[in-house]
């Protein structure tokens, strides 16, 4: 082992963490991962039932390294003062396997999933969408609340929550508005999906046709924050098709076709869809983590990043 191995913490994470530039990283992995130049194989998923948790494996190569997040999802973190995800990214030299560093990843985790999401939302949102509303109140409504207005101007935020007192804490620091899902959703521009529920939370009656929909919550066959008519009613869009159909309980469960990876669309392959409704279904693959870690390792050691193509 290299006697260089760096051990970089949460702290260490967020002082490097620049949003612009993990946007710019999430589209370049996103843009490879669908030309085929990702080796990024499933997530690998152990259940711990008898605390309603899971620990999973996320390796893929990547460029010049080899990397592997370790996760955890214990969503009865919520009653204590733990988060719900819990992680550790491994990153080694691709061309020699040597080991290069361990980051703490819970933070990579929750804003690569919301970098993502704003690029989705920039591809495919109405340029003069002006409400936003978010089903959720934890640490992705708050990064995802942050990403999504870096690419568009809300004039409104709304806000719901399975625990009422959760929603008013979360709606009074994003300066937004507390209210019932269906009132948050009505005649919103953006929707953004990110709860632990396993049952739909969204119900597509209630959507804008106009609308994007970001569907973060939900990992897993048995999961599903969307119902089928929500699923059904406009274009979907992934980040990985072999992914969403063996981890997406929102597409399988609809029987929904798939319109296009985002990397398909960001690099201009497939057209933006023509349908008025999109849902974005993120997953989180591996390849966000390990090339957000690989921009984060690399600017500790005053390396290039190469955050773009």
């Amino acid at each position: 082992m290299s006697g260089n191995l760096r051990f970089i913490s949460e702290e260490e994470v967020r002082q490097q963490l620049d949003l612009h530039e993990l946007m710019a990283t999430m589209q370049a992995a996103l843009i490879e991962l669908s030309a085929g130049k990702v080796t990024q194989p499933l997530r690998g998923v152990i259940s711990i039932p008898e605390h309603r948790g899971w620990f999973g494996l996320m390796p893929a190569v990547y460029r010049d390294v080899i990397g592997v997040k370790l996760v955890t999802v214990f969503p009865g973190n919520v009653s204590s003062s733990l988060d719900t995800h819990q992680a550790l990214i491994q990153l080694f030299d691709s061309a020699t396997g040597v080991p290069l560093a361990v980051l703490d990843g819970r933070l990579i985790t929750a804003w690569r999933t919301a970098a993502v999401s704003a690029l989705a939302t920039r591809e495919l949102a109405a340029p003069d969408a002006r409400v936003l509303a978010i089903l959720g109140s934890g640490v992705q409504a708050r990064t995802h609340l942050a990403m999504l207005r870096l690419v568009r101007d809300f004039d409104e935020v709304r806000v719901w929550s399975r625990t009422a007192e959760n929603a008013h804490r979360f709606a009074d620091e994003a300066g937004a508005i507390a209210m019932s899902a269906t009132e948050a959703v009505g005649g919103a521009d953006v929707i953004v999906t990110a709860t632990h529920s396993s049952e739909p939370v969204l119900r597509g009656d209630w959507l804008n046709p106009r609308a994007h929909v970001n569907a973060v919550g939900a990992v897993g066959l048995q999961a599903r924050e969307l119902d089928a008519e929500a699923m059904r009613r406009g274009a979907v869009i992934v980040e990985s098709r072999e992914a969403a159909i063996h981890e997406s309980g929102d597409i399988v469960q609809a029987d929904v076709a798939i319109y296009a990876e985002l990397g398909e669309i960001l690099a201009g392959k497939r057209p933006k869809p023509q349908t008025q409704l999109t849902v974005y279904k993120s997953l989180g693959v591996a390849v966000e983590d390990v090339a957000a870690a690989r921009m984060i390792y690399k600017k500790m050691s005053g390396l290039p990043t190469n955050f773009g193509l």
